[in-house]
């Protein structure tokens, strides 16, 4: 496994430079540290994929996500991105990612079955 990343990396820094890959991570705890919501994701080729979003259910609603979310992108900017994108699933949180500005772009049907996946961007650097 680790050689055929290696290739590929090897293959696509060839074809479009280096990546700059920076792993991404934010987090809320509450005073007993316990885990409430969380960001995670990657920065490459001047982009933020955010890989994981989580904001536990008794906290929803309050603005967490939206800070998390907030951070994220201005902690994006700020490393020279200009570009975010993530999926969701439909019975997730699509309305609350085109609030904030996300283009949808794709839509993957039936997966899982009887759902969606959608895709959304961002470009960061557009006005808000």
């Amino acid at each position: 496994m680790q050689e055929l990343k290696r290739n590929l990396v090897e293959y696509n820094q060839a074809q479009a430079g280096p990546e700059n890959y920076v792993p991404f991570l934010l987090m809320v705890r509450d005073t007993g540290g316990k885990l409430m919501a969380g960001l995670a994701g990657k920065i490459y080729y001047q982009w933020l994929f955010i890989e994981l979003f989580w904001v536990a259910e008794q906290i929803r609603g309050l603005g967490h996500g939206k800070k998390l979310l907030d951070r994220a992108e201005d902690e994006a900017r700020l490393r020279g991105c200009q570009q975010v994108w993530l999926d969701t699933f439909s019975f997730q949180a699509r309305g609350f990612y085109e609030k904030r500005g996300y283009t949808l772009f794709g839509e993957l049907s039936d997966y899982p079955p009887g759902h969606s996946r959608y895709f959304f961007r961002k470009n960061l650097c557009a006005e808000e």
